[in-house]
């Protein structure tokens, strides 16, 4: 009699099964760049009317609060001065700058084999945010964010395929000091990965230091601005309708350095601009092409990711929700103006207002981050770990969201229909012999090629998964986080690099 396999053996199978299915396969079937554009929320007649109404704003209604420096700079490239302390921009000016801006603008990582090309219809999953929070890996509840925190995320998200660029996507609260704390968010980025980046920068002043720092891990004075690898993230545009002095300092000296800027118009439907959504979309188009025209005024050309950010209030309470199909919707048609007119795209999505990782969290992820990737946004930000309408960031929601991705990215890729997979000898030759496709030569050539296989969600039988221990998507994604914490401790800066940046800056980890 043949003894009884041994139940521990079959789990050991299992589990070398599972570990090849987590390897990157050789011909991924999902990997970023798909291009979206399928889901188009607005007509033509619709993206012509929204333009022409935020055009008419420009010209009637104008910006305000332009600074002398800026207003100079607007009114030699065309701009009027209406005489009450606004400044007019002519149609023909806008239409200057959307022809005179880049289309596709290439975002360059330290490393180069990981810079990514942003335009046309191609779409990228990444990061953004500010969170003041982080979901506690141990207690399960929300703590102040920490500088220890920003270095994990930034190596964590290292190792996550799906994630195109990094920007902060929380802020140490434990760094009191302004000039510090922009430092040191560099510093980690710089330390951590050696994707495309992006931060922020509070002041103008402070941008020099920091690119003195890049320079440094670039090789030498000035080679930063050679091949730029970090970006900035900047609001000139305040809504409704004005410019923010601040920031329109940090626009000119990142054009003095050759810094890439994303400009983030982040109006509120119903509280900085119209509750109506067709109101709301002409009014955040008017504030981004402001924008784009300010850019063109300082230097033409000069590379700039067009991103209209919908956000939205729950006009019950007036609390900020990312989660809701509004958001949806507004990020999507945000997507589809921008391809319109050429620009590259970029929105915010992915932005839950769960606290947990729960099944509200998946929901909203799933829904308002596809639905901007279907529109063909070119950049997605706040797509990756970021929980309690961007007050929070989450380790756990990182790695489930670098997994989401992946599907999202096969449903863009759609199904390619030819004759060699459309089969028809091999149906015949099924049908007549086997009676089914198992083990066949077409299903295994396919099997690699065209689906994607979760190493997080779970499709075992429910006994094997009690005997596995029963585990959620919390518990799994926390497991698979730790995992990674404690194993990739990445040295992209050499010793001596980071020994010139320690000697020059005050670093605090």
């Amino acid at each position: 009699m043949t003894p009884r396999p041994e139940r521990s053996s079959r789990r050991g199978a299992r589990a070398q099964k599972q570990a090849l299915r987590a390897q990157k396969p050789i011909l991924d079937p999902c990997p970023p760049g798909q291009r979206g554009g399928a889901y188009r929320p607005l007509s033509e007649a619709d993206l012509q009317a929204i333009y022409d109404t935020a055009l008419r704003l420009l010209a009637e209604l104008g910006m305000g609060e332009v600074p002398d420096r800026l207003r100079d700079d607007l009114l030699a490239a065309g701009a009027v001065d209406s005489n009450n302390g606004r400044v007019l921009f002519p149609r023909s000016l806008v239409e200057a700058a959307i022809d005179g801006a880049p289309k596709r603008i290439v975002l360059h990582g330290q490393d180069e084999t990981r810079s990514i090309e942003v335009g046309g219809d191609k779409v990228f999953f990444g990061t953004g945010g500010a969170a003041v929070q982080t979901l506690d890996m141990d207690s399960g509840l929300y703590r102040p964010a920490t500088l220890t925190d920003l270095h994990d995320f930034t190596r964590l998200q290292d190792t996550l395929a799906n994630i195109g660029w990094f920007t902060r996507c929380c802020v140490a609260t434990d760094v009191p000091d302004n000039f510090d704390l922009d430092i040191n968010t560099a510093y980690a980025l710089l330390k951590n990965t050696t994707k495309p980046t992006a931060t922020s920068f509070t002041l103008a002043e402070y941008v020099e230091p920091i690119v003195k720092m890049c320079d440094i891990a670039a090789g030498g004075d000035g080679e930063f601005s050679k091949r730029p690898f970090l970006a900035a993230h900047i609001s000139p545009v305040i809504s409704p309708m004005r410019y923010g002095e601040d920031a329109v300092d940090v626009v000119y000296e990142c054009v003095k350095y050759n810094i890439p800027m994303s400009c983030i118009t982040a109006a509120q439907a119903g509280a900085t601009a119209p509750a109506t959504m067709a109101g709301f979309m002409a009014q955040s188009l008017a504030e981004t092409l402001a924008s784009l025209v300010m850019v063109h005024a300082v230097k033409p050309g000069f590379p700039m990711i067009f991103s209209n950010w919908p956000f939205v209030v729950d006009l019950r309470t007036g609390s900020f929700t990312g989660g809701s199909g509004e958001t949806a919707v507004l990020n999507a048609a945000s997507a589809q103006l921008s391809n319109w007119l050429g620009l590259p795209s970029g929105v915010a999505s992915s932005m839950t207002d769960a606290k947990a990782i729960d099944a509200q969290y998946g929901a909203e992820k799933g829904i308002t981050s596809l639905a901007a990737a279907l529109a063909g946004a070119n950049m997605i930000y706040e797509s990756a770990g970021m929980t309690a309408s961007l007050l929070g960031a989450s380790f756990e929601g990182f790695v489930l969201d670098d997994e989401m991705h992946s599907n999202s990215y096969r449903v863009l890729r759609g199904i390619e229909v030819s004759e060699e997979n459309l089969g028809f000898e091999n149906i015949c030759e099924a049908v007549m012999g086997e009676g089914h496709f198992l083990g066949g030569t077409q299903t295994m050539a396919a099997m690699e090629r065209d689906y994607f296989y979760p190493s997080l969600a779970d499709r075992e039988h429910p006994r094997t998964w009690e005997e596995n221990g029963a585990l959620d998507a919390w518990a799994v994604a926390k497991l698979r986080a730790r995992k990674i914490l404690d194993t990739h401790h990445p040295e992209y800066l050499s010793a001596e690099q980071d020994k010139r940046i320690r000697d020059a800056f005050n670093i605090l980890q």
